[in-house]
């Protein structure tokens, strides 16, 4: 959503020491008015309730609806928010590319975009426990940060995404978003990348080691009864079964 300048970062601590959250907390928060043009925020963040919506002079929802006192301190940061994205430059400006750079190189500007450049700018962001996501509907497309810095990204097929749900427990870091369907998890959407990987063929135990690169027959055999002779003692193949692949074996020696 663009790099703070220095007034802007004063004015994120700021915020964040006087209502009892953290910077990031705030960022979000600022990230989901600015996308609504400063009237209107629909945000997802643990310190904030989980997934919520404000509206400038209008009524604040928070994920933890009971709790009034948390219902407060959102309406009163998102309005603070709201005043600052109007008087105060709180971003710096954008660099040019420099002269002769590469295209594609990523500039000062967009230190701050987690999300594959090719995907552009996105209709909304957020984030829920540990995991952060972009929603680029143009696209069709859905780009999520796991707590471990991984990002993946899944087509988002028929799917007008509306928001992130809360969770009511579940693993931690499942995101569960909200579209015209209803509600569905993200690991239903296909994954575009990275491209997943074909499962590992399945391996018999009963059957010999194959043989090594490079090796004789004779030392493929050896090795395929030494492996038989492990499953046996390990208990995989019976007395008999055993007898009857050692027998096999050693015939082709």
């Amino acid at each position: 959503m663009g790099r703070l300048n220095g007034q802007g970062e004063q004015a994120i601590a700021d915020l964040a020491r006087r209502y009892g959250v953290s910077t990031d907390a705030v960022r979000t928060l600022l990230d989901a008015v600015r996308l609504g043009g400063g009237t209107q925020a629909q945000f997802s963040h643990p310190e904030l309730g989980g997934g919520g919506q404000w509206m400038a002079g209008g009524m604040t929802m928070v994920g933890d609806m009971f709790n009034h006192g948390l219902q407060a301190t959102v309406s009163g940061l998102a309005a603070e928010l709201s005043s600052l994205l109007a008087s105060t430059q709180l971003y710096a400006p954008a660099s040019p590319p420099a002269a002769g750079g590469q295209p594609g190189a990523t500039h000062p500007a967009n230190l701050n975009n987690w999300w594959p450049g090719d995907l552009g700018q996105p209709s909304s962001t957020g984030s829920q426990n540990e995991s952060r996501y972009a929603v680029f509907p143009a696209g069709r497309r859905l780009a999520v940060r796991g707590g471990d810095g991984d990002v993946r990204v899944y087509d988002t097929l028929d799917h007008r995404i509306a928001g992130v749900q809360q969770q009511q427990g579940g693993r931690l870091g499942t995101l569960t978003f909200s579209s015209q369907h209803g509600t569905f998890p993200v690991e239903s959407l296909p994954l575009v990348s990275p491209a997943p990987q074909p499962p590992a063929p399945a391996v018999n135990p009963s059957e010999p080691a194959p043989a090594p690169v490079g090796g004789t027959d004779s030392d493929a055999i050896l090795a395929a009864i030494e492996k038989v002779s492990d499953l046996h003692r390990r208990g995989v193949l019976s007395d008999d079964e055993f007898t009857a692949k050692k027998a096999e074996l050693l015939a082709r020696l």
